[in-house]
């Protein structure tokens, strides 16, 4: 968290050296409230391993900058489609966001603004009724967290059967979404 814009603005110049020093390619979104760091996966590549040197490296910054880190605030959100199995609705949504084909099934940002949409086979495989839900992953230590203030929301536990890896709710007109433990946790 950041007092400014130009107060979040100053650790810039250490990510850049670290990102050159690591052959890392970050992405940097700066606000006034605060500056985001990420690692993206960038094609068919998964993340370095350097990246958690890299991640290192600049949280030494921050904190030297006296930049505070509100780790309630790290989520990733992706929308998942699903489509019958014999109609490819990927290239529809790719036009209609801009968006880039990314691996089999998925379409992403090409900017890496706006959330990753995958595309997932309809379980009951029924034409013309697309069902779409929200993919919310955070740390596993917060997941519990994010599932119970849902639930106290007004949402309703739809399956938990793969718990603690994610959890299924629906919102009370049933739209649904999965708050999922980052993955990075579980073998």
């Amino acid at each position: 968290m950041s007092e400014s814009l130009a107060h979040a603005s100053r650790l810039v110049p250490a990510i850049v050296a670290e990102s050159d020093r690591l052959s890392i390619e970050p992405d940097v979104d700066l606000r006034p409230e605060a500056i985001v760091v990420r690692v993206p996966y960038r094609g068919a590549d998964s993340i370095t391993a350097r990246a958690a040197e890299f991640a290192a490296a600049v949280s030494v910054a921050a904190k030297e900058l006296s930049l505070r880190a509100d780790l309630t605030l790290i989520q990733c959100v992706d929308i998942a489609v699903a489509q019958h199995s014999d109609v490819d609705t990927r290239p529809f949504w790719t036009a209609a966001l801009g968006y880039e084909i990314s691996g089999e099934y998925d379409s992403i940002d090409p900017l890496r603004r706006g959330p990753q949409l995958s595309f997932q086979p309809n379980k009951r495989d029924a034409r013309a009724r697309g069902r779409t839900h929200i993919d919310v992953s955070v740390p596993a230590d917060r997941a519990q967290d994010r599932v119970a203030a849902a639930l106290a929301a007004g949402g309703r536990l739809a399956d938990d059967s793969r718990a603690p890896m994610w959890w299924t709710l629906a919102s009370p007109d049933n739209h649904g979404v999965d708050i999922a433990a980052w993955t990075d946790t579980y073998e």
